[in-house]
């Protein structure tokens, strides 16, 4: 089923541009406003100063981590959904998402389906 979220705007936090890609081209059908961070400070920067229903959190970038950006980004937004995405597939790896603040937790390679699933949890009642 597909998503019509054409007045949302996802954040991508991702610093691998082929990951970017992948995530981007799967969202493509739901016609949401695709913004790319490539660091945790960009992607702190981008949400204390735009309006964001989203954000997919790589946990592991430069400068400022994903798990450090997404504690930083529920200090001042505390019920803008983020879900971390990340390799690391470990239960200490989910724990430690949720712990920083992640409503949710996806592991790579992602599935487009899971994706989709797991962001309407959120977006669809932000």
């Amino acid at each position: 089923m597909i998503k019509n979220w054409t007045n949302k705007v996802v954040v991508i936090a991702e610093d691998e541009q082929i990951n970017y890609l992948y995530i981007k081209a799967a969202l493509k059908p739901t016609n949401a406003k695709i913004i790319w961070t490539k660091t945790g400070q960009e992607t702190i920067d981008l949400c204390e100063s735009e309006k964001i229903d989203i954000v997919l959190m790589d946990v592991k970038m430069p400068e400022v981590d994903g798990l450090e950006a997404t504690m930083e980004i529920k200090k001042s937004l505390p019920n803008l959904p983020i879900i971390a995405q990340t390799a690391y597939a470990m239960d200490e790896d989910k724990h430690a998402s949720i712990e920083a603040g992640c409503n949710d937790f996806i592991t790579k390679p992602i599935s487009p389906n899971l994706l989709l699933n797991v962001m309407s949890k959120y977006i669809d009642v932000y």
